[in-house]
């Protein structure tokens, strides 16, 4: 089969699971994994790398791009061909393609996972997601080998929810992943507090432990969201509330602070819990010090932010793919 660039891309994508006693048992365990997590909770087990990959094929197909994926015999007959490497590092064990590659989404958290990655010939950029991921894959891979890309947000998928009748004042999206018995009474219960205080309804979502009907519903209820999250390196549920016209108050603290980065770096890493995000989306605070101010002016001006119009102009289906096709095409051209 003849590929084009016009036409035609090739990804390649490994999830969680990796074979362990034959090669290919990774996909049976995966089958019984997601029918298992199926069974139990409702919905299917994705990933997050997963969700990047799905959101990728996704926005090339919506620009008319024939996607094939895992198609190993393909690439091998069309060597000076582009691909696209994501999911999880495995797929990089006892790679023998030749083509040139674009690696990520995915694959590693820090460059000094792989500090010696990029020399491969075959490698040719490493997807970033965002500006303060990108700052810390430049220290060890050079700026110009980095690839900037984002994973559209379907308007379609998630329609606008601000004329819907509201009856929840706020949505307290909880995705608070270290240090809760600290955070527990220094941020959530002052949070807490003044909004029962206001006379406020609260409802809330804790990070993995709902489902996307539930979600949905919830944010077609609400009148804002409060997200709460250390970092994220794109943080796809708050935009997905953003386009549904839900407006945000994030907590941003400002580094990186998962457990691994102090192996990397002794300095902190700056990193931001919204790293989309703009004046028409809502606000942000710090800590628990500098809430009450910003909740205050955040609430008085509920009804001017406009989210869904940043996500439509920020992070488009069609920006998306276009990003990653030019990421292709300069693969294709790299020495």
């Amino acid at each position: 089969m003849a590929l084009s660039l016009d036409k035609d891309v090739l990804l390649f994508f490994e999830d969680v699971d990796r074979d362990t006693f034959v090669r290919g048992d990774r996909r049976l365990r995966r089958f019984l994994r997601k029918t298992w997590y199926l069974a139990r909770s409702g919905r299917p087990k994705v990933t997050g790398f997963e969700m990047w990959f799905l959101l990728l094929e996704k926005a090339l197909r919506s620009v008319g791009r024939r996607v094939h994926v895992n198609a190993y015999s393909l690439a091998r007959r069309n060597p000076r061909f582009p691909v696209g490497m994501t999911g999880y590092p495995h797929i990089l064990d006892r790679w023998t393609l030749a083509n040139p590659a674009v690696l990520g989404p995915g694959l590693i958290d820090h460059p000094n996972v792989l500090p010696d990655l990029m020399r491969d010939p075959r490698f040719k950029l490493y997807v970033v997601t965002s500006d303060w991921y990108a700052a810390m894959f430049a220290k060890v891979y050079g700026a110009d080998r980095l690839a900037p890309w984002y994973a559209g947000i379907d308007l379609a998928a998630w329609p606008d929810l601000s004329a819907h009748p509201k009856d929840v004042d706020v949505l307290l999206y909880d995705k608070i992943r270290w240090r809760r018995d600290e955070l527990e009474p220094g941020l959530l219960d002052p949070i807490r507090r003044l909004l029962a205080g206001r006379g406020l309804r609260v409802e809330t979502v804790r990070y993995g432990k709902y489902d996307l009907a539930e979600y949905r519903s919830l944010l077609s209820r609400s009148r804002s969201m409060f997200f709460l999250c250390e970092h994220e390196t794109q943080g796809l549920a708050y935009q997905e509330a953003m386009a549904s016209g839900v407006p945000i108050l994030a907590w941003d603290p400002g580094t990186w602070v998962d457990p691994q980065a102090k192996k990397h770096d002794a300095a902190p890493i700056p990193a931001t819990s919204v790293p989309y995000f703009g004046a028409e989306c809502g606000e942000r605070f710090g800590d628990a010090g500098e809430f009450a101010e910003v909740f205050g002016r955040f609430w008085e001006r509920l009804r001017t932010y406009r989210p869904r119009d940043f996500v439509r102009r920020v992070l488009s289906m069609d920006g998306s793919a276009r990003a990653y096709l030019a990421h292709l095409e300069r693969a294709a051209k790299m020495e």
